[in-house]
């Protein structure tokens, strides 16, 4: 039995506000296509861990590191977030 962790990500734009929800496998999808488009560090991301993936410290620790990330990249580009960002974020859906 495969088990994973799936974050769910507050996002806020002027007034509004919405949920999205993935796997760290999702993060780091993201990653690497910043890092070959955008040039972000390649250190930037939390590294995958395997021992223990699952319990409830390490999984709110991730959760912050996550978190954290996410701030660090929206820093990044203050203007206008990566395609590749906007879409993991759903701005799409919710920002015209």
């Amino acid at each position: 039995i495969s088990s994973f962790q799936v974050y769910i990500i507050q996002v806020s734009v002027g007034n509004h506000q919405w949920t999205v929800k993935h796997r760290y496998s999702d993060f780091h999808d993201l990653h690497e296509k910043l890092v070959s488009e955008k040039k972000i560090d390649k250190n930037l991301l939390p590294p995958k861990k395997i021992i223990g993936k699952n319990s409830k410290s390490l999984v709110e620790k991730r959760q912050k590191e996550l978190e954290v990330y996410l701030q660090t990249l929206l820093v990044k580009f203050p203007v206008t977030a990566p395609k590749v960002l906007s879409r993991f974020l759903h701005f799409h859906l919710y920002v015209s």
